[in-house]
């Protein structure tokens, strides 16, 4: 709903414009940079029709913008367009939560057969270890630094750690905190993560997206400090700004 209420307002920001465009002939041709200018507010606007999650017919669309211009009557009230747009998106939504599920459920029903690869809570969380490490452990209630690629099944990078990244295991996904468990120091592993262990159909990655992380555990346990200030906030505010971490990363 919010994704075709901000295409609207864009929208209505083109017709304003394109008014005051006409209203205002020489002064738009004393700016020689107005046909840059005008054409890419076009690719901000088709970068947002993009974002609603299926295709315009692009000719109808400037055919509706020419005609609110003209002050002819559209083919649909407001409300209905918005109401129209809703049902397409939880459609078009749908569909692509079963057909990422699917694709999931085959990999990983393929992948736990893979030599070396070790399947925990019934098959939905699987890794591999890529490289054995030493020392200490890392468990779910301590906050190891970490370096990171995530993944998603088409082998897409959604995220990475540009550098030593300090975590919360116990903050992280179930199937991070359940994969990473009993990693040691220097150790890496490759995770494979089913939906019901990651998002599943929530927050702004594709719906029911399979993860797949590539981790290193740079150090087991390094508590997350807090200085002075944080803390005075956490006495007033009963808050602490925690620092980023993979979740984070994923929304």
């Amino acid at each position: 709903m919010n994704k075709a209420i901000t295409c609207f307002s864009i929208a209505a920001l083109m017709i304003f414009s394109s008014l005051y465009g006409e209203e205002n002939t020489s002064s738009a041709k004393e700016q020689p940079e107005i046909g840059k200018i005008s054409e890419a507010f076009g690719h901000l606007i088709g970068k947002n029709l993009e974002s609603l999650g299926f295709e315009f017919d692009m000719q109808a669309v400037v055919q509706g913008l020419k005609d609110a211009s003209a002050g002819k009557i559209s083919p649909m009230t407001e409300v209905e367009c918005i109401q129209a747009i809703t049902t397409i998106q939880e459609t078009a939504f749908k569909e692509q939560s079963q057909i990422n599920l699917a694709k999931a459920e085959e990999f990983l029903k393929k992948n736990k057969k893979t030599k070396n690869v070790v399947s925990l809570e019934k098959g939905k969380v699987q890794y591999k270890i890529e490289k054995e490490g030493s020392g200490n452990s890392v468990k779910t209630n301590l906050s190891p630094v970490i370096r990171y690629v995530g993944k998603f099944l088409d082998g897409k990078v959604f995220g990475e750690s540009k550098e030593d990244e300090h975590i919360a295991l116990d903050e992280m996904i179930p199937g991070l905190q359940t994969g990473m468990a009993g990693m040691k120091e220097g150790e890496k592993r490759v995770i494979y993560i089913h939906p019901d262990m990651a998002y599943g159909t929530r927050g702004t990655l594709p719906p029911n997206s399979l993860l797949t992380f590539e981790i290193e555990v740079v150090k087991a346990d390094a508590p997350l400090q807090i200085d002075d200030s944080m803390q005075q906030h956490e006495n007033h505010d009963h808050e602490i700004a925690m620092p980023l971490t993979v979740e984070e990363n994923l929304r």
